[in-house]
């Protein structure tokens, strides 16, 4: 089969105009393939989960009998050993949770702000 001469230049046009649009638009249109937006979307649902389970943890350590003995530990320990102390705590494992997750304990730390927290006394039940 002949292919017209005229055809060709047009055939060439598209191709060489639909690889300078791909190009443009994963280079600075924003455009993704699917496996990088599903991984995109699997750390984004991630941070949303240790978001909302950051009050959870402050709950925990807020309501603890113990808070004042593991605050102390925590203080106590080293600027890396913090998030182990805290782990220990319990006060980052979720309920329905066996273990604690080390993104939520490093969220709830950053949130306890251990250093500026003053000592405080025991809370009896019948004070509040």
């Amino acid at each position: 089969m002949n292919t017209p001469e005229w055809i060709k230049p047009g055939l060439y046009g598209a191709v060489i105009g639909a690889a300078f649009v791909g190009i443009v638009g994963f280079t600075w249109g924003g455009w993704v393939t699917g496996g990088t937006a599903k991984d995109r979307a699997m750390a984004m649902a991630h941070d949303d989960v240790v978001a909302a389970m950051v009050p959870v943890c402050l709950d925990m350590a807020r309501t603890d009998p113990d808070r004042t003995a593991k605050l102390a530990t925590i203080r106590d320990a080293s600027t890396f050993q913090r998030r182990d102390a805290l782990m220990d705590a319990g006060w980052a494992t979720v309920p329905g949770a066996e273990a604690p997750d080390r993104d939520i304990v490093q969220s709830c730390l950053a949130s306890l702000d251990v250093d500026a927290l003053p000592e405080q006394p025991e809370i009896s039940a019948d004070e509040g």
